[in-house]
């Protein structure tokens, strides 16, 4: 099986006007699937990125086929993601505060790439009727234990799902994994009904925090193959069919303890059991404003 692909059209928007835009360091081959979990830290390790002359969306090309990139996700088992619960939690829930204001009407609600099912419970708590998918064996395995969610395990793009279903769909930090974006909105397009709210996560390539951490910018990692523009990710959801409600920057809330355990320097400050606990509890907001937030509603059919 080949593990690496060409584009042959931007992945956004179809085009065929694209140009190199930066050499890579990875290769599809030689990726591992510790490389692709959420809590890896190989800042600055990219693709070859192609830029779309057309759309501004920047792309991994050549990029890992669907195949492997599944088969890769389907191993991976990341404990520290889990470990910081409570601060995911609180961008988990900002994003249902605003999604319940948007769309007071609770129905189902579907979550893209689940990891462990925090934003699932969250949402449930508050009277969702929850359903999702992720690849990773352990995640869901994490998810049945920890939350009591029966997740469904494999590709958002293959499985069964029934159309015009769910009131919510959310993708966080879900769009930049996959080399078929257009795809991921177009069916989550055909399971929300009419009037559901889409909520995206992503990486926004052109913020000032990414313009000033060049190479080294945090989201320049092994597992993501997309780096969306507002002209981009725009076009990308007004071609699904899809109406933009809120467009917003996200912040993020971690433990001082994870924060310090993205750089090798603090390894040995971080061996110590009793000041890890400290650390863990102590909450810190980075409101960096390098990620997009933003939802749509599923208001016409894009075929028309």
């Amino acid at each position: 099986m080949d593990k690496a692909l060409r584009a042959e059209r931007c992945p956004v928007c179809l085009g065929r006007r694209f140009r190199a835009f930066r050499k890579g360091t990875l290769e599809a081959a030689a990726l591992r699937a510790d490389q692709v979990k959420i809590t890896d830290r190989e800042y600055g390790a990219t693709w070859d990125l192609s830029l779309c002359l057309d759309c501004r969306h920047l792309f991994a090309d050549p990029y890992p086929s669907p195949e492997f990139l599944l088969s890769l996700y389907g191993r991976v088992e990341d404990p520290l993601y889990d470990q910081e619960a409570v601060g995911r939690s609180r961008n988990f829930e900002s994003i249902l505060d605003r999604l319940d204001k948007l769309r007071p009407a609770r129905g189902e609600l579907f979550d893209v790439g689940a990891a462990t099912g925090i934003l699932g419970d969250l949402a449930r708590r508050r009277g969702w009727k929850v359903d999702g998918i992720e690849p990773s064996l352990w995640a869901v395995r994490r998810a049945e234990a920890k939350y009591g969610l029966a997740l469904r395990r494999g590709d958002f793009l293959e499985a069964e799902l029934p159309e015009n279903r769910y009131q919510a769909v959310t993708m966080v930090d879900l769009i930049e994994h996959t080399p078929r974006p257009r795809e991921a909105v177009g069916r989550a397009f055909r399971i929300l009904a009419p009037g559901g709210a889409l909520v995206i996560v992503t990486p926004n390539i052109h913020s000032l925090a990414a313009r000033a951490a060049g190479r080294r910018w945090w989201h320049l990692r092994p597992g993501h193959l997309a780096y969306f523009s507002s002209r981009s990710l725009r076009r990308l959801l007004a071609e699904a069919g899809f109406r933009i409600l809120s467009w917003r920057r996200y912040a993020w809330t971690f433990s001082l303890h994870y924060l310090l355990s993205r750089g090798r320097a603090f390894a040995g400050l971080l061996e110590s059991a009793r000041f890890a606990s400290f650390l863990k509890g102590v909450r810190i907001k980075l409101a960096l404003g390098d990620s997009f937030e933003v939802y749509a509603a599923k208001e016409q059919d894009p075929a028309r």
